[in-house]
């Protein structure tokens, strides 16, 4: 499998994990729990784990950098289709969420939306990278011998 069909696949589940778990909480009435946002970071690192994991077993790929942005780049995309996601959840099915998201502590203030997005993003691209180097730990020593397992 190519390194994009990867990496595509992969943002997308992430996206679709996130979105199902809020739409989850949402239907039972916990989706102004601040706390079940950190669950998003779990469901990010899978869809890091199952990226770098493929590159690796799938396509026999060892290189520490080449890994390691594969999974950047997934949590990346996976993390800007998140936000869309939130941006038109907030303009166009509940904008009363935008002063749930105010009022939790992950956020706190009274931010405008363009404010909540660049929080959102920020936030985002530091569990990417970061998230990205704590997965490769696993995979870094892995060579061409170990692959066939």
């Amino acid at each position: 499998m190519t390194t994009d069909k990867i990496i595509i696949k992969n943002a997308l589940l992430i996206t679709f994990l996130i979105g199902g778990f809020f739409l989850l909480c949402k239907l039972v009435g916990l989706e102004e729990n601040p706390y079940l946002r950190f669950l998003n970071l779990a469901f990010v690192l899978f869809g890091i784990y199952l990226a770098i994991k493929e590159s690796v077993y799938k396509n026999n790929e060892t290189k520490y950098t080449t890994n390691l942005g594969i999974g950047i780049r997934t949590s990346v995309i996976a993390v800007i289709l998140s936000i869309i996601g939130v941006v038109i959840y907030v303009q166009f099915i509940n904008p009363d969420f935008l002063t749930v998201m105010n009022n939790s502590f992950l956020i706190g203030g009274n931010l405008t939306l363009p404010e909540v997005v660049i929080t959102l993003l920020i936030e985002g691209m530091a569990s990417s990278f970061i998230g990205s180097f704590i997965i490769m730990q696993f995979y870094k020593n892995h060579d061409k011998e170990n692959l066939n397992k």
